[in-house]
């Protein structure tokens, strides 16, 4: 993989890759439900047909994984908004790659990078503390992880940490290996035995690229769904 472009302010590194492909996907999920919901009617048409059918979709996830009703409340707006934002991130790197004079990335698929999928797992455990001390209360929760017997304890506590690593490193290897494969086929492959490779190249990317699409489609499903089973766990007393 290409080398990211770094920038240093204040004694603290930034990844200008992620910030400028997180920053575009948020301005691009923004952008895409201010369009679909600008004319909001009783008689839907097709634009507000297509974001009640994702909303709907995810809606889905929520209550199928989240017993508890509050809290079902509380998670449809945060399942939709991540579900959107995790598929424009795993897709970005597909058809926007951009490189500075200096040969280093400015775009690609943020979701490529640990830091950022941990960051959003991180994100959904916290989320998941929140909810489980407001049913439960601070005492209450804590004594969930003895449950249902004590010696069951440092398996749950164990537990805490290896939901963190699945839910960040499946979604960071996926999209990871997609990108080291588009990078592969474009410039090793392509250039190995001429024209006869390049002209390979070109089908084989497109048809991975295809694949890219689903495998990063299931991806944010996959991460969308895990994230609600945590939830619904700490908000269901076993």
């Amino acid at each position: 993989m290409e080398k990211p472009e770094i920038l240093r302010l204040f004694g603290l590194t930034f990844n200008v890759s992620n910030i400028l492909g997180g920053t575009l996907v948020a301005l691009i999920v923004f952008g895409m439900c201010f369009w679909l919901a600008r004319k909001v009617e009783l008689r839907p048409g097709k634009k507000q047909n297509v974001l009640e059918y994702i909303i709907d979709f995810t809606d889905g996830i929520v209550k199928s994984n989240v017993e508890d009703e509050d809290a079902q409340k509380h998670l449809s707006l945060y399942a939709f908004v991540l579900f959107l934002f995790i598929w424009w991130l795993n897709q970005l790197g597909l058809f926007l790659e951009v490189k500075d004079m200096n040969g280093l990335m400015l775009f690609k698929s943020p979701t490529a990078d640990p830091t950022i999928t941990m960051t959003m797992a991180m994100m959904t455990l916290l989320l998941s503390y929140n909810f489980g001390v407001q049913k439960f209360g601070t005492f209450g929760y804590l004594k969930n992880y003895a449950r249902p017997l004590p010696f069951f304890l440092p398996i749950n506590v164990m537990e805490e940490f290896t939901n963190f690593l699945t839910l960040s490193l499946r979604l960071y290897g996926n999209i990871y290996a997609g990108e080291v494969l588009l990078t592969l086929i474009g410039n090793d492959f392509a250039h190995s035995f001429g024209i006869g490779t390049i002209i390979l190249s070109a089908p084989l990317t497109i048809i991975w690229q295809g694949f890219s699409v689903f495998i990063g489609s299931i991806q944010a499903y996959v991460f969308v769904t895990l994230s609600m089973v945590y939830i619904g766990k700490k908000v269901t007393q076993e």
